[in-house]
């Protein structure tokens, strides 16, 4: 079970998990391997000089870009944006951990920023609207993005639902007439068309 889960509420579930693009580790990747490039070389010159340290320091430095990468890689992979059923979740951090969430009733207004290459490779920029304290979650280079935004509106359009269907039976489980008897409420104040009312009506009574 992974950190996050033990954060979770009863009767809450995770919908989507994602996570940056590797894309982001290109950078790191370039760096680093310019910097072993550079090494190289440098040992290279010390194995024809008479200079022993000279050749120990290049093996010293050998280490430095692979520790930076095998770092910026564990932060990569354990930052995490998470969406469930009832909020969207940010957690980073490799020993010391930072979680952020967003209940997702809170959540005003939804931005994608998706650039031409990112459409073509699948990761893009999300920014979450809030009406809490914070205001703005940036969710940045994350893949998916279509998939995470669509999958977060879909669970805020459920909560909704559940506050305008409210009854429910024992253990939590629908209350399936009284979800029948709100939703034919909707339909008399022509806020679902017969169509729609028929449509549900349907659903619930497929799961009596």
């Amino acid at each position: 079970m992974g950190y996050v889960e033990t954060l979770m509420a009863d009767n809450e579930k995770i919908v989507v998990k994602t996570r940056q693009h590797w894309m982001v580790l290109a950078k790191s990747m370039l760096v680093n391997l310019l910097f072993l490039a550079a090494i190289a070389v440098l040992a290279a010159v010390a194995a024809m000089s008479p200079l022993g340290p000279t050749g120990l320091l290049a093996t010293v430095l050998f280490v430095i870009p692979i520790f930076a990468f095998c770092r910026d890689y564990l932060e990569w992979w354990n930052e995490e944006f998470i969406v469930t059923n009832r909020r969207v979740i940010q957690a980073e951090g490799i020993f010391n951990k930072h979680v952020k969430d967003s209940s997702l009733e809170k959540v005003n207004d939804v931005v994608l920023d998706q650039s031409f290459l990112g459409r073509i490779l699948d990761y893009g920029n999300i920014e979450i609207l809030t009406a809490s304290e914070g205001g703005v979650n940036d969710l940045h280079h994350i893949i998916a993005p279509v998939k995470f935004k669509t999958e977060m509106l879909n669970q805020k359009e459920g909560m909704s639902m559940d506050e305008h269907m409210g009854p429910r039976g024992q253990g939590g489980t629908p209350n399936i007439p009284a979800l029948i008897a709100e939703l034919d409420k909707l339909r008399q104040q022509n806020v679902l068309t017969e169509a729609e009312f028929q449509q549900k009506k349907a659903e619930l009574l497929s799961k009596m």
